[in-house]
């Protein structure tokens, strides 16, 4: 008798006992099928982005002079050795939009990492400092803000120059103010909390105060953010490509590969059409997963 209760007592217990939290956050995750699909899109294109040297049947900036505007596999007049067709060039658009998924992933994590990192450095100042430092600080983002983002980026990149790389930072700045203006906003609400009042009577510092006590619990909208940040990076990034003031040929790029296959929309849709849809179906993924993190970090949202 006295092990059964032992045993009863210790399901209760279980029971009892709050979930752990990454346990709780997978089921609220998993039940927005949108998001399951949007996660396995993205865990896909990072496993071609990874070994896009291995999938791709022929080097990307290869060209056959014998196949100019080659039309897909399934279409008259293709073959399997072009499945995907080629451009205007001779390049195989297969090869070209697995590098490209390459492209893409790389500008949409160094953008997410610059636009979160300086972000969150001028969010928490703002925070802590909301006097004359703070004001100037937030004010500053209010007038990117003010700015339409793609004209903004136009802009940065107009005084760079063109290139991948100013591209880039060009659209750090773009998604900057978002990243600051919800960091200080989630530390304002955090510092009027018990917690970091008695982490200020125990001595703790102005940095470990900042980054150890505060930011850790501002992360749950962060993410969020950068994950929707990924699809506008990738997005803006594209859109300077296509103005030409992006990555530069030959570089597989989406945006890039549109704005050079556009005069030949009529003669062959694949060339303009396939690049499209490679920035829609990541873009989408990433808005879906993005919609996923927020019902499940945000304990306002869940069910």
């Amino acid at each position: 008798m006295a092990a059964d209760a032992t045993i009863a007592g210790a399901a209760v217990r279980r029971e009892q006992a709050p979930p752990r939290p990454l346990v709780e956050f997978w089921r609220y995750f998993r039940q927005n099928r949108g998001a399951l699909a949007g996660l396995a899109l993205i865990a896909l294109l990072c496993g071609v982005a990874v070994f896009a040297e291995v999938l791709a049947p022929h080097p990307p900036a290869e060209q056959f002079r014998d196949a100019l505007l080659r039309p897909p596999v399934w279409q008259d007049g293709g073959g399997w050795r072009y499945v995907l067709g080629t451009d205007d060039l001779g390049r195989d658009m297969l090869s070209r939009l697995i590098h490209g998924a390459r492209v893409s992933m790389l500008v949409g994590a160094i953008v997410i990492t610059l636009g979160l990192v300086v972000g969150v450095v001028l969010g928490l100042t703002a925070g802590f400092f909301p006097g004359l430092l703070g004001i100037a600080i937030m004010r500053a983002m209010d007038t990117l803000l003010a700015l339409p983002s793609l004209l903004l980026a136009i802009v940065v990149v107009a005084i760079l120059g063109p290139g991948l790389f100013n591209a880039m930072l060009a659209v750090s700045i773009v998604v900057l103010p978002h990243f600051a203006r919800l960091t200080r906003a989630a530390v304002v609400h955090e510092l009027s909390k018990d917690y970091v009042t008695a982490t200020r009577m125990t001595g703790a510092g102005l940095l470990r105060l900042m980054f150890v006590t505060v930011l850790p619990n501002c992360m749950a909208p962060l993410i969020v953010q950068a994950t929707l940040g990924f699809s506008t990076a990738i997005l803006d990034t594209a859109a300077l490509g296509f103005l030409g003031l992006g990555a530069q040929p030959p570089t597989p790029e989406w945006g890039t590969m549109l704005s050079d296959a556009l005069q030949f929309i009529q003669r062959a849709w694949w060339v303009v059409t396939l690049p499209g849809l490679a920035i829609l179906t990541t873009v989408l993924a990433f808005n879906l997963m993005g919609d996923g993190l927020r019902d499940a970090l945000d304990p306002k949202l869940k069910r």
